[in-house]
C-alpha cells in the first residue's frame, strides 16, 4: 500500500509539473497575441525596439523529468500516452508567437541581433519535436540578408565622392578645420568660408589630386610668386613645399597655406596691402572688400586659376600702365639705355623785347629727345623752347631748381636716374590705385566721371574710355590745407555762388583781425550776422569779386571741399599751384560747366555762353539727373599720352609717409582702419568789439538755423559733418 501511495505521488508530480509548462506557454503566447493587436501608435514604437524571436523550444516531456526511481511503474504505455498527448499542442501555440512578430515591422537590426541569439536558445533543443519547431520556423531565416545589410550604416565615406586616394587628407583637413582653423586663418569671414567651402566637398583637398598638384593649385602658385609684378611682395604669400608633403597630415596642412597665402592676395590685390586711414586722415574712399567665399568660388573653377586671381588687381589702363613702366625700371623692358654725354651747358633764351630768340644746337640733343620722350622732331639738334621745357620738368620731378638749363647736375641725373626711387614712386602709385572705386564712373552716362590729380594740378573729364576735356587747377597747400583724397558724387552746379566762410576761417581770422579794425570786413565786402545764440556766421554774396567766382561744383562731403572759379586767374600759369585751403579752383569753369551738363542733360546743349549768360546777383542750382562720380586722386608717377613715364613732386609727403609704413611696418595689421579725432563745426558764442557792423543787428539764425554745412551745400547735413585735422584757411579772403 505504500509503494502504491509513493507511486501515485511521483506520478501526481509529473503531471502538475506539466500543466504548470503548459500554463506558462500559453499565458506568454496570448501576451503576444494581444501586443500583436495593439494600436498602431503602439505598434510603430513596438517596431522600433530591439526583441529578440522566440525560442521555439517545446515544453519538457515526461522523458526529460528525472522520476522517483524507488516507485516502480504497473502501465507505462497508458500513463505515458497521457504525457504525449497534453505535451503535443504546445509546440503549435509556440509557433503562433513568431508569426504574429512577423505582422509587425521590426527594424533590421533586431533580426541580426536575434539571428545571432537563436542558435543559442535552440541549442538546448534535443528532442524530435524541437527539431520539427525548427523546421517550421526556417522561413525566418530570410534575416540573413539583413546580416549583409546591417553595414549601411558606415559606407558613408563612399556617398561622399571622395576618391579613396584623398580620403585621409580629407579626415586631416575635417579635424584642421574644426579645431585649428585660427591657425591658418585669423579673419572671422575667412575660417567661416573655409568651413563652408570644405565641408561641401566633404573635406577633399582642392589643390591637390592623390598627392599630385592640380591645374588651379599650379595656376595659383604661378601668381603668388609673380606678385612683384603687381608691385606686391611675393614673400607676403609664401607657397608651401607640396613636393616634401608627403604624409596627409603635411598635405592637409599645404592645402590650408596655400588657400591662406591666395586669400592674403587677394584681399591685398583688391584693397591694398595698408588702409588709406594708415596715411592720414583727409582719405576717404569707398570700401570694396573681397568675399572669401566668392574668391574660393572663383578661383577654384575657372578655366584659368593665375587669371582669375591676377582679377583682384586694379583693372585701370593708368594702374596698367604703371605696372608695364614698373617692368622696364626693373630691368625687365625692351630698348637700349640711353646715355647723354658730357659737354657744354644748353641754355634755350626765348625772344624778347631787345633781343632774338636763341636756339643752340648741339649734337646730344637727339639722345636728350629720346630720353625725356620727345617723340617729335626726334632727329632734331636744336636745344629749342620744347626741349629746355621737357628739362625744367624733369628737374623739377627730380626736387632740383627747374631752370631748364642742361648743366653737368642735370645730366648726371638723366644718365643716373635714382632708379630705386623711382621704383618707390610707382609702387606707392599702385598701391593707392587699389583704394579707388573699380568703376570710377557711372554707367547710365557712359562711365563719365571726372578725375583729378592733385600732385599734376590737372582735372580730366572722362566718358566711355576717352577724355572729354581737361584744364589746370589749383589745389590747397600742403599741411594743414592739404586738399582730401576722396570720391564722392557732384549732384548740382551753382552759378552766382554765396560764399559762406567756414568756421575754422571766422574764428582763427576773421574775428581776431576785427579785434584789430572793426571795419575790415565790411571792406572786404563780408556780410557779418550773429545768431541769437551768440555765434557768429560771415558770407560773402554772390558777384564778380565773390572767392568762389562765378560758379561752385558740388559734391557733398565730410571735408567740406569743393570745385569753383576764382578772380585770381594768375595762379594757373604757376607750375606749381599749391595755394588754396583746401579746396580746388577751377580754370575755366564755364567750359567745366557746360561739358559736365551736357554729359548729365544732353538735350539741353549747355554752351559755355549759355552758362556765363547766367551771371548776375542771384544763385542759380543746376541739379544733375544722374550725379556725376568725382575721383580726387595723388598719382605722382603716371604715363603720359605719349607713353612716357611722367614723375611728379611728392608735394604732401604721401608717398614718404606710405613707403615708410611698408618698410617698417612688418608684423603689423596694416588693413586695420586708423581712428582719426577730427574737430567739429561749432560756432560759440562770441563777444563783438563795438564798431564791427552786424547785418541783422542781432536777429539772425538761431540755433535751429541752418549749420554751415547746409548753408554750402544745400540741403541737410551728412552726420556728423567734421573736417581733416587741423583744416585753417589763410588770411587773404580771395583764396578759398
Amino acid at each position: 500500500m505504500r509503494d502504491c501511495l509513493n507511486h501515485r505521488a511521483g506520478f501526481d508530480r509529473v503531471l502538475m509539473t506539466v500543466a504548470a509548462t503548459f500554463l506558462t506557454v500559453s499565458a506568454g503566447s496570448a501576451l503576444a497575441q494581444d501586443q500583436a493587436r495593439s494600436s498602431a501608435a503602439e505598434l510603430a514604437i513596438e517596431a522600433a525596439i530591439p526583441r529578440p524571436e522566440p525560442a521555439n523550444v517545446p515544453p519538457p516531456t515526461a522523458s526529460d523529468i528525472k522520476t522517483d526511481t524507488t516507485a516502480t511503474v504497473q502501465d507505462p504505455a497508458k500513463e505515458s500516452a497521457p504525457v504525449k498527448a497534453e505535451a503535443a499542442p504546445a509546440p503549435d501555440k509556440v509557433e503562433t508567437k513568431p508569426s504574429d512578430v512577423a505582422t509587425t515591422p521590426a527594424p533590421e537590426a533586431p533580426k541580426n541581433e536575434t539571428a545571432k541569439t537563436e542558435p543559442e536558445k535552440t541549442e538546448p533543443a534535443k528532442s524530435e519535436p524541437a527539431k520539427a519547431d525548427a523546421a517550421t520556423t526556417t522561413p525566418a531565416a530570410p534575416a540573413a540578408p539583413a546580416t549583409a545589410a546591417a553595414p549601411a550604416a558606415e559606407p558613408v565615406k563612399a556617398a561622399s565622392n571622395v576618391p579613396a586616394a584623398d580620403q585621409p587628407v580629407a579626415d586631416k583637413l575635417k579635424d584642421l578645420i574644426g579645431a585649428k582653423t585660427s591657425r591658418h586663418f585669423d579673419r572671422k569671414n575667412e575660417r567661416a568660408a573655409i568651413e563652408k567651402f570644405y565641408g561641401a566637398r566633404d573635406f577633399a583637398p582642392v589643390w591637390t589630386q592623390a598627392g599630385s598638384l592640380t591645374a588651379a593649385a599650379k595656376g595659383v602658385i604661378a601668381r603668388l610668386k609673380d606678385a612683384a609684378s603687381d608691385g606686391l611682395n611675393p614673400a607676403d604669400y609664401p607657397v608651401p613645399d607640396f613636393a616634401a608633403a608627403t604624409t596627409p597630415d603635411a598635405l592637409a596642412d599645404a592645402e590650408l597655406k596655400l588657400t591662406a597665402s591666395m586669400f592674403d592676395y587677394a584681399r591685398q590685390a583688391q584693397s591694398g596691402r595698408m588702409h588709406w586711414s594708415q596715411v592720414s586722415g583727409d582719405i576717404l574712399y569707398p570700401e570694396h572688400p573681397v568675399d572669401p567665399s566668392e574668391v574660393l568660388t572663383k578661383v577654384t573653377t575657372a578655366t584659368d586659376a593665375s587669371a582669375a586671381l591676377d582679377s583682384y588687381n586694379p583693372p585701370h589702363k593708368l594702374y596698367k600702365e604703371l605696372k608695364a613702366k614698373l617692368a622696364e625700371l626693373r630691368g625687365q623692358g625692351s630698348g637700349p639705355v640711353i646715355e647723354i654725354a658730357d659737354g657744354p651747358a644748353l641754355k634755350y633764351t626765348p625772344a624778347g623785347k631787345k633781343q632774338a630768340e636763341i636756339v643752340v644746337d648741339d649734337p646730344r640733343v637727339p639722345q636728350l629727345r629720346a630720353k625725356l620722350g620727345l617723340a617729335e622732331n626726334a632727329s632734331d639738334t636744336r636745344y629749342d623752347a620744347t626741349v629746355a621745357e621737357a628739362v625744367r620738368k624733369f628737374q623739377n620731378s627730380a626736387e632740383m631748381k627747374p631752370t631748364g638749363i642742361l648743366d653737368d647736375k642735370t645730366v648726371k641725373a638723366l644718365n643716373t636716374p635714382k632708379r630705386d626711387k623711382q621704383i618707390d614712386t610707382v609702387l606707392v602709385n599702385m598701391e593707392r590705385w587699389r583704394w579707388l572705386p573699380r568703376d570710377l564712373g557711372v554707367p547710365a552716362l557712359g562711365d563719365a566721371y571726372v578725375i583729378l590729380n592733385i600732385p599734376d594740378y590737372t582735372l580730366k573729364v572722362m566718358q566711355r574710355g576717352q577724355q572729354v576735356w581737361t584744364t589746370r587747377v589749383v589745389t590747397g597747400k600742403p599741411g594743414q590745407h592739404a586738399t582730401p583724397l576722396l570720391t564722392e558724387t557732384m549732384k548740382y552746379i551753382t552759378v552766382n555762388p554765396t560764399w559762406n566762410v567756414p568756421p575754422s576761417i571766422v574764428y582763427n581770422e576773421y574775428l581776431p583781425a576785427l579785434q584789430q579794425d572793426p571795419t575790415v570786413l565790411q571792406r572786404m565786402g563780408l556780410k557779418l550776422e550773429q545768431n541769437r545764440d551768440g555765434s557768429v556766421h560771415i558770407s560773402q554774396p554772390p558777384g564778380e569779386a565773390n572767392a568762389l567766382g562765378r560758379i561752385r561744383f558740388n559734391f557733398p562731403n565730410k571735408f567740406l571741399v569743393y570745385q569753383h572759379d576764382t578772380p585770381d586767374k594768375n595762379l594757373f600759369a604757376r607750375d606749381d599751384r599749391a595755394f588754396s585751403h583746401g579746396c580746388m579752383r577751377v580754370q575755366y569753369p564755364d567750359q567745366y560747366a557746360s561739358v559736365l551738363l551736357n554729359i548729365a542733360m544732353p538735350n539741353d546743349k549747355y554752351t559755355p555762353e549759355r552758362v556765363r549768360s547766367m551771371y548776375g546777383k542771384s544763385e542759380i542750382d543746376l541739379k544733375f539727373p544722374t550725379p556725376i562720380p568725382v575721383n580726387i586722386t595723388y598719382q605722382t608717377a603716371f604715363v603720359d599720352d605719349a607713353g612716357k613715364l611722367q614723375i611728379r613732386k611728392d608735394v604732401y609727403g604721401r608717398d614718404a609717409t606710405m613707403l615708410n609704413i611698408l618698410k617698417n611696418g612688418r608684423g603689423k595689421d596694416l588693413e586695420n582702419v586708423v581712428a582719426h579725432s577730427q574737430p567739429s563745426y561749432s560756432r560759440p558764442a562770441t563777444t563783438l568789439p563795438s564798431g564791427v557792423a552786424v547785418a541783422n543787428n542781432g536777429g539772425g539764425f538761431g540755433s535751429s538755423g541752418p549749420n554751415f554745412f547746409e548753408r554750402l551745400f544745400g540741403g541737410g547735413a551728412p552726420t556728423p559733418p567734421p573736417a581733416p585735422v587741423g583744416r585753417r584757411p589763410q588770411q587773404r579772403v580771395f583764396t578759398r
